[in-house]
């Protein structure tokens, strides 16, 4: 039987309450047993994010409940997520489902009261959730009986229902008071020794995990363990399915020392897309073999320079002349971040109004697409992006006027809000130079904003999707506290930018290739020509399966709003630790 991989457990990195010490929390057993902490109720939640599919979850009542606590359930991925993370106020929790053990009452989305449901817990009860991501339901149950008659195998009587196809994540909430909460997520029937009888070895649809009880099933509905080699990857990035688009060939971290000559640089892949930088005091040079030989500087809004002299080939790139615009000087020591997109073969694109030349990689989500703008500083126009879902980060440049490098992301307030690259400000609504509707699974808005679409001039645009086990885009709400928020990604990340979108802050960027243990606090400022700086204010912990902020700073992790982005080195599935 194939291996079943890491089975999911609380994670101590998502332990947050808002002005309580995190120290009074416990977490013991290998991370499966939790309670919360003196003083306050404390969150925490599974290490494994539910993107889709059915999942099953048994967690044993280690002790007496009390004051409705444990509470037991679901809450949205995201930003929704880090909110409960750092929030021990109940109105806070509409953003969850949940289950109060003691006295057998539920919360469901979008209410800040409880109601009848079920039967209360006691110690030594086994509660049962069932999770149905596709469909948007939720089951609870005690002792393997389903509550209100619930069958979910048979999807019907869910105890309650979100928008299908939102990532959750289970958590639990307790205090030192309340009886502890041991899951099992398959990894143990016995609860750390707890329990001795029952349907003990039983196991997912799949043949893995040790449940208490037999998670549902009925022909071909399963629901499964909540075990890495059951998370959801892309095929198209699948290492068990592809022997040359995994994660690494897709995207790559370079490191290289500068000749002042010509020099080949391999960066493991077909880099169609080089983003370089002198890890010293020059600026970014962003080159693409759409473009050809030609560099933008993402610290300046200035045209770009075609005299850089750089190629491309199939595994990495060439600096082939002295000039400087190139970024490969004598003895200076660079960082590259490269992605693949079509190996330099590009495709007329005239879905949008506005005609494009695109080069794309729908295997993992990403689009080089060139196009001339229309005239004058107003109105607004689509241009086609020749992948298969809508972008959700955008970056735009005039490749012939000095402009702003304006940003499109889906942690903005809406498509009408840009935010500049090349600078430290937060979030601008540009939406008065013409509307500006959501990226389409075809096409994106342009409107006047000179840097986007207006002036008849040329552009460039970056356009990227998530991709299970790949990259990921969304936002977080800091919470001001050096033990700070935990963003789950479903992989350890390579590459990550983090910007504050409510005040003026730098766009920070960690890579794995730089900076090779946690804390990691050596960061590039993608905004900026200085050199990489050392800053414990900047730190965050890469993990197997996200990211943690080890700091209060608003640079990443004030009491506001942020968006990121972030690609793979290693798909969680395939990872071996936390």
């Amino acid at each position: 039987m194939a291996s079943s991989g890491n089975f999911a457990v609380w994670n101590p990195l998502a332990n947050t309450t808002a002005g309580i010490s995190y120290s009074g929390s416990v977490y013991s057993k290998g991370n499966t047993r939790f309670r919360g902490n003196t003083g306050g109720t404390a969150t925490t939640q599974l290490t494994h994010g539910l993107s889709s599919g059915k999942w099953y979850i048994e967690i044993y009542i280690d002790g007496n409940p009390a004051g409705g606590f444990p509470m037991i359930g679901i809450v949205a991925n995201g930003i929704n997520s880090s909110v409960l993370q750092h929030t021990s106020n109940a109105s806070a929790l509409t953003i969850t489902s949940d289950l109060q053990t003691v006295n057998g009452t539920k919360r469901v989305f979008g209410s800040t009261s409880s109601t009848s449901y079920g039967s209360g817990f006691s110690d030594g009860d086994i509660c049962q959730m069932a999770i149905d991501i596709d469909n948007g339901k939720i089951w609870w149950g005690k002792n393997n009986t389903w509550f209100a008659s619930g069958n979910p195998a048979g999807g019907s009587n869910a105890g309650d229902t979100f928008t299908g196809g939102t990532e959750m994540m289970v958590f639990v909430g307790s205090y030192s008071g309340s009886a502890y909460s041991i899951c099992n997520a398959g990894q143990d029937s016995s609860f750390s020794g707890n329990k001795t009888s029952g349907s003990a070895n039983a196991q997912d649809g799949m043949g893995f995990g040790n449940f208490f009880y037999a998670p549902p099933s009925s022909g071909d509905t399963k629901f499964l363990a909540l075990c890495s080699a059951n998370l959801p990857i892309s095929d198209d990035i699948d290492p068990a399915q592809t022997d040359t688009d995994y994660p690494s060939k897709q995207f790559n971290t370079v490191l290289y020392t500068g000749t002042g000559s010509a020099q080949s640089i391999d960066a493991g892949l077909q880099a169609d897309f080089v983003w370089a930088k002198n890890r010293g005091s020059q600026s970014h040079r962003l080159a693409d073999s759409t473009r050809g030989s030609a560099v933008l500087f993402s610290d300046s809004d200035v045209a770009e320079d075609t005299t850089a002299g750089i190629s491309f080939d199939s595994d990495g790139f060439n600096w082939t002349n002295t000039d400087g615009s190139n970024a490969n000087d004598s003895s200076a020591n660079y960082v590259a971040w490269c992605w693949k997109a079509n190996g330099g073969t590009t495709a007329n694109n005239t879905t949008g109004g506005t005609n494009s030349v695109t080069q794309a990689n729908t295997k993992s989500g990403f689009s080089i697409i060139t196009y001339t703008g229309f005239s004058g500083s107003s109105g607004s126009s689509t241009v086609g992006h020749s992948l298969t879902k809508a972008p959700e980060f955008i970056i735009h440049k005039s490749r012939t006027r000095s402009s702003g490098w304006w940003c499109q992301h889906t942690g903005l307030t809406n498509a009408g809000y840009f935010i500049d690259l090349s600078g430290t400000a937060g979030q601008n609504n540009l939406s008065g130079y013409g509307t500006m509707n959501a990226p389409t699974t075809s096409v994106f808005t342009i409107n006047g904003v000179d840097g986007v679409g207006g002036e008849s001039a040329n552009y460039v645009s970056y356009a990227w999707h998530s991709v299970s086990g790949f990259s990921r885009f969304g936002s977080f709400q800091g919470n001001a506290d050096n033990d700070g928020i935990f963003c789950y990604l479903g992989f350890k990340p390579s590459f990550i930018f983090i910007k504050n979108i409510d005040a003026s802050q730098h766009w920070v960027s960690h890579d794995s290739a730089r900076e090779t243990f946690n804390p990691m606090d050596t960061p590039i400022d993608l905004d900026g020509s200085y050199a990489e700086y050392t800053s414990s204010a900047r730190a965050i912990d890469i993990t197997s399966n996200g990211f943690k902020c080890r700091t209060s700073d608003g640079e990443i992790n004030a009491n506001q709003t942020y968006i990121y982005g972030a690609w793979a080195s290693t798909p969680y599935r395939y990872n071996n630790s936390f």
